[in-house]
């Protein structure tokens, strides 16, 4: 490995690729927003044809909305416009038509950034992860509490639709006063837009498009943000020892996908440099990685390990390992509460849907 390739010069040689281009950040702005618009009147057109059709096109829309919500991902991390003027508009106006307040948001996702793989700092804009020994220490109220929680709908079904249509309308004490503002603001954008809809077109066609569309959306992205942090290997340190470089490169995983994936989700599979460097627009992370060897070694997870890392539910601090609550089991010794196996549950559910 070269000098200019050491670790230690980490900062150095993300610099070239920090720089917004307005040029680009407009085109991915006018290739999302105008396809986002148009999938969602072709399925409401579609409502006469067939509803298969019209969920095609919900299909499609999810996939702009999660590129839609990549845009005002980093417009709130000040690499997508030179302006912040700029980017906190764009971030405003993303931020309704994917039903999230921008600034709220935005602090939250910063401290995730701050405080991610590190044990001593969980608890915000995280999924919350408890050590092994924590697990074995709680109450069995507490452990059924933490099981519902991280059980597979709870987390990937309840949760998004809890996140997104519930929680982010209400204000929270963390919140500064940008943080309130921008809720009160996305709620007034959404009572005016919702309403001119339902107006438009009536309150059943409204809901046939934006339920399907928007639970696709908000699926895929905690599928996502999930196995881009919870996978077997993933770094966990207690502050005294926590890295920013390693828990960026080895708490933060490439989450390999085709072109037409890396496409919709804004290259947001390359996390661990994102998470290195959250200054980088989306579009040249890739560049970023190819024209620099550190950063070709990062955690992988492909899509025959997601199945998997959505099983990992406990970290053993003395192995370094993210495991199941199987294995929990096994290593401890310890009782559990089987009825709420969500392996089990899934698999169960998957044959009865079979029948």
């Amino acid at each position: 490995m070269t000098t200019q390739q050491d670790p230690k010069n980490w900062k150095k040689l993300v610099r070239p690729y920090m720089e917004a281009d307005n040029k680009r950040s407009w085109w991915q702005v006018a290739n999302t927003l105008i396809p986002y618009i148009a999938t969602w009147y072709l399925a409401y057109r579609s409502l006469e044809v067939s509803y298969w059709l019209t969920l095609f096109f919900c299909l499609l829309n999810a996939g702009f909305m999660v590129r839609t919500f990549i845009i005002m991902h980093d417009c709130g991390h000040g690499s997508f416009f030179k302006s912040k003027k700029l980017r906190t508009i764009v971030g405003y106006i993303t931020g309704f038509l994917t039903f999230t307040p921008y600034e709220q948001w935005t602090a939250d996702h910063a401290a995730h950034h701050q405080t991610s793989g590190d044990l001593d700092r969980r608890g915000r804009g995280d999924v919350w992860t408890v050590t092994a020994q924590e697990f074995s220490n709680m109450s069995w109220k507490e452990k059924l509490g933490y099981k519902l929680y991280r059980n597979f709908f709870v987390t990937f079904v309840i949760g998004p639709i809890y996140l997104f249509q519930f929680r982010f309308r209400f204000t929270a004490k963390r919140d500064d006063a940008k943080g309130r503002k921008s809720v009160h603001i996305c709620n007034v954008a959404l009572a005016i837009i919702i309403g001119s809809l339902v107006y438009a077109i009536g309150w059943k066609a409204f809901l046939m498009i934006q339920i399907p569309a928007a639970l696709v959306a908000q699926f895929a992205g905690t599928w996502l943000f999930y196995v881009q942090h919870q996978y077997e290997d993933v770094y966990w340190e207690r502050h005294e020892k926590w890295d920013y470089f390693d828990a960026a490169m080895q708490g933060c995983s490439y989450f390999k996908m085709n072109k037409v994936l890396q496409w919709f989700t804004g290259n947001i599979g390359f996390h661990h440099l994102h998470h290195l460097s959250h200054l980088i627009p989306n579009y040249r992370l890739e560049e970023a990685m190819n024209d620099n060897e550190i950063f070709q070694n990062p955690s992988v997870v492909t899509w025959g390990d997601c199945w998997k890392t959505a099983f990992l539910k406990v970290y053993d601090e003395d192995r370094k390992e993210l495991i199941t609550f199987s294995e929990y089991r096994k290593r401890y010794n310890a009782k559990m509460f089987s009825f709420l196996n969500e392996t089990t549950f899934v698999t169960n559910l998957t044959e009865s849907i079979a029948k």
